[in-house]
C-alpha cells in the first residue's frame, strides 16, 4: 500500500527540496526522491513543483506518497548470472554480450535487471520501480563489468560516485585500421544524430553534452589495433562514437563502423574489462576485473598467430 508522509519546512536557511526529503527520508535515495517529484507524487503547497531543485524558503507544506510498488511491472526470471563479487550493499556482475541491462521498448524480459530480481527479491524498487538497483548501464552488445546496488543507500552512493566521476572504467576494444597516434585524448560533444535520431554522433557544443575518451594502445597489427579506452564521461555509445570519429571504429560494430563485420565477428569487439570504485562504507576504493569473453578471446588469439 502507498504511504504518506507530511513535513513543515521550517529551517533557518533555505534548502532544494530534494536535498531536504533525502535527509527527512533517509529510506529513499536522492534520485529515487527525483523521479517521485517528476511523476507528481510530491507536492510542496499543494502544488507540484517545477523543478525537483526548486528552493524551500520557510513554512512550505510538503506532502510526499510513496506508491506502492507494482508487482509484475517487473518479473524476476531465472537466468545465470556470473557474479564477479557481492555483499549486502551490492552486486558486480561480467555481463554477457547480448544481454540488456534493463527493460524497455522491445526488451521486457530477459534483461539483467529481471535476472538480478530472481537472484535478489529485494532489489524491487530500489532506485525506481522500472530499473531495480541499476546505477549505470552498458550497451546490449558489450559485455563486461557493470554494478547493481541492493538498497536505496548504497544506490545514492554509487550514484555520488559516477555523478562526480571518481569511478574508473577501462574497455579493451579492438578497432578497425589505426588510431592517429597511439596513445590519444578524444574531447568531442556527442549528441543525438539529426538524420537517424537512433544513433549518437559528434556534434557542434551547443547540440551535444561535452564527452572526453582516453586511449592508449596495447597492441598492433597489420589492419587492426587493440585499444584501452578510459571514459571520463559516461555518454551513450561514447566509445564506439569517438573511436568512429578519429577514424578507428570498434571491429563489429556495423552501426558506427563497417556495415559488414570484420574478423568474423557476430558482435562488437568491446568489453568492461575493469571497474575501480569505492564500495559503501569504504574509504580505499577496490579494483575488479573480468577477462575478455572466449569468442573475443578466440579472435585476439587467431590475429596475434596470423
Amino acid at each position: 500500500m502507498e504511504n504518506t508522509s507530511e513535513f513543515i519546512f521550517s529551517e533557518e536557511t533555505p534548502a532544494r527540496l530534494d536535498v531536504y526529503l533525502t535527509e527527512k527520508l533517509p529510506h529513499l535515495s536522492r534520485s529515487r526522491i527525483q523521479n517521485l517529484i517528476r511523476d507528481r507524487f510530491i507536492t510542496v503547497n499543494e502544488k507540484i513543483p517545477a523543478k525537483t531543485g526548486m528552493m524551500l524558503e520557510g513554512g512550505e507544506k510538503i506532502i510526499v506518497i510513496e506508491p506502492e510498488i507494482e508487482t509484475g511491472s517487473m518479473q524476476a526470471e531465472d537466468i545465470p548470472l556470473d557474479i564477479v563479487f557481492e555483499n549486502k550493499d551490492l552486486l558486480i556482475i561480467n555481463k554477457p554480450a547480448g544481454m540488456v541491462v534493463h527493460p524497455a521498448v522491445g526488451h521486457f524480459t530477459g534483461t539483467l535487471a529481471n535476472a538480478a530480481l530472481w537472484h535478489d527479491p529485494e532489489l524491487e524498487g530500489v532506485g525506481g520501480e522500472k530499473r531495480p538497483g541499476i546505477v549505470h548501464r552498458l550497451d546490449k552488445d558489450t559485455s563486461g563489468l557493470i554494478v547493481v546496488a541492493k538498497n536505496d543507500s548504497a544506490h545514492q552512493w554509487l550514484q555520488d560516485q559516477f555523478k562526480e566521476r571518481t569511478v574508473s572504467k577501462t574497455y579493451l576494444a579492438l578497432v578497425d585500421g589505426h588510431p592517429p597516434t597511439p596513445n590519444g585524448r578524444i574531447d568531442a560533444p556527442i549528441g543525438r544524430d539529426p538524420s537517424h535520431r537512433q544513433k549518437m554522433a559528434v556534434t557542434s557544443e551547443s547540440r551535444g553534452r561535452p564527452s572526453v575518451t582516453e586511449y592508449f594502445t596495447r597492441e598492433t597489427f597489420p589492419q587492426h589495433t587493440l585499444i584501452e579506452a578510459h571514459l571520463l564521461t559516461g555518454r551513450t555509445h561514447q566509445i564506439r562514437v569517438h573511436l568512429a570519429f578519429v577514424g578507428c571504429p570498434v571491429a563489429g560494430d556495423t552501426v558506427y563502423g563497417r556495415k559488414k563485420a570484420t574478423l568474423g565477428l557476430t558482435r562488437q569487439f568491446l568489453h568492461a574489462f575493469q571497474l575501480k570504485i569505492c564500495l559503501p562504507g569504504e574509504t580505499e576504493p577496490r579494483t575488479f576485473e573480468a577477462p575478455l569473453p572466449v569468442e573475443l578471446q578466440t579472435c585476439l588469439d587467431e590475429l596475434r598467430q596470423k
